[in-house]
């Protein structure tokens, strides 16, 4: 992350730590308290600020849904989820998440986290589908590379560059990869805190997806609830509650809209944001951004809005045009032409050779960050629960 970010998140962490510790008076330690919430609120708003003005059209810049433009939003992500526990769990008496309306928010927000491990599962399969395009285009820059061009050559090329563009225009591409993955550690990084931190839902870190599985219906229950507070509740932790609810659900629907994933016809519908709150407002420009992306190839059967794959596809059917003409020895003019996109699709493919295995790891570190903040929170309204009643 950019070293403003991390500076920013260290001194925020950092002062709700001290004033957790430090005796205060009630009425300093609610306007205190206010300014916290505020202050959370504004670093979501930069934070997502920052995505939007980075996928204007600057050639310096990471495209939106570009592998790179995708770690930064995961980036972001786990910078907004540690700034959220801090404001409501950080110091604070298990008593005040155990009250209305947290008693009904938060296990909400938890059910919503156990959903978001199998979107990371689900996208982190599709990732491994998007490999298997990479190596397709590899085959056809090998091919494509030998001066002068053959027929041999040419067919070989066209016969991978068909593969892959077959399977970008089918809604099952993420189904291309069999084999089951795991999130656990592996080889000497085994770390033994997992398995104490982890909450009974072992299933997700060893999986297969169910054939029945959908992302965009899994995205819909997230969000089905997702509901603002109202009134005096709008300036209390159901604030907070709410918009790590939100940073987590679109987060996961950008994850689906970018990668080949099981079952997501009806991912473009638009799910509610708040255009009366400043913080979602950039949230709300990206949203529109991705879900016009998403109508234009909806109708093509798109698999994936990944920057990335949409440059793919597109030399992929030009070179499949010219090797369907092609007559050896080729017109210097079209053979140059092909150069240069032949070059570009290399480019594409060291690309995600790059960054497709740190985004894994990435998807990773997401899920295993989600399960420890459940398993915390569980704790936590564990203690309240079992502490004695109040005498009226």
């Amino acid at each position: 992350m950019p070293a403003t970010t991390e500076n920013n998140q260290g001194s925020f962490l950092g002062r709700i730590s001290i004033r957790r510790n430090q005796v205060m008076s009630m009425d300093g330690s609610h306007d205190q308290e206010l300014e916290d919430l505020e202050l959370f609120q504004k670093h979501v708003g930069d934070r997502f600020s920052d995505l939007l003005s980075s996928t204007a059209e600057d050639p310096s810049g990471d495209a939106l849904l570009s592998i790179a433009w995708l770690r930064k939003l995961l980036d972001e992500f786990l910078c907004c989820e540690a700034e959220f526990k801090a404001v409501v769990l950080m110091g604070r008496d298990p008593s005040q998440i155990a009250k209305p309306p947290l008693d009904k928010l938060l296990p909400e927000l938890l059910d919503r986290s156990v959903k978001s491990l199998d979107v990371c599962n689900a996208v982190a399969l599709g990732l491994d589908a998007v490999k298997n395009l990479q190596r397709l285009a590899e085959i056809a820059v090998a091919a494509l590379h030998v001066a002068p061009l053959g027929d041999g050559q040419v067919r070989r090329a066209k016969k991978a560059l068909s593969a892959l563009v077959a399977a970008m225009l089918h809604d099952d591409a993420a189904k291309g990869t069999e084999r089951s993955r795991s999130f656990g550690r592996r080889g000497n990084n085994t770390n033994t805190n997992t398995n104490k931190d982890r909450p009974g839902h072992a299933r997700s870190l060893s999986w297969t997806m169910a054939r029945n599985w959908s992302a965009a219906k899994q995205i819909h229950a997230m969000s089905s609830n997702l509901a603002a507070p109202r009134g005096a509740e709008s300036s209390g932790l159901a604030q907070p509650v709410y918009v790590m609810s939100t940073v987590l659900v679109f987060v996961m629907w950008t994850l689906v809209a970018a990668v080949p994933c099981q079952e997501r016809s009806g991912l473009g519908t638009h799910f509610p944001l708040p255009r009366q709150l400043g913080w979602a407002h950039p949230m709300i420009g990206l949203q529109e951004k991705i879900v016009e992306e998403w109508k234009k190839k909806e109708k093509k059967g798109s698999v994936g809005l990944l920057e990335e794959m949409q440059r793919m596809e597109k030399l992929g059917q030009s070179l499949i045009e010219f090797a369907d003409s092609f007559q050896f020895p080729g017109e210097t003019e079209r053979l140059e032409e092909v150069k240069k996109q032949v070059e570009e699709l290399g480019e594409i493919c060291k690309k995600m050779e790059e960054g497709l295995e740190p985004l894994q790891q990435q998807i990773r570190e997401v899920f295993h960050r989600v399960v420890r903040s459940r398993t915390e929170f569980l704790v936590v309204l564990d203690q309240a629960g079992k502490l004695p009643t109040p005498t009226v």
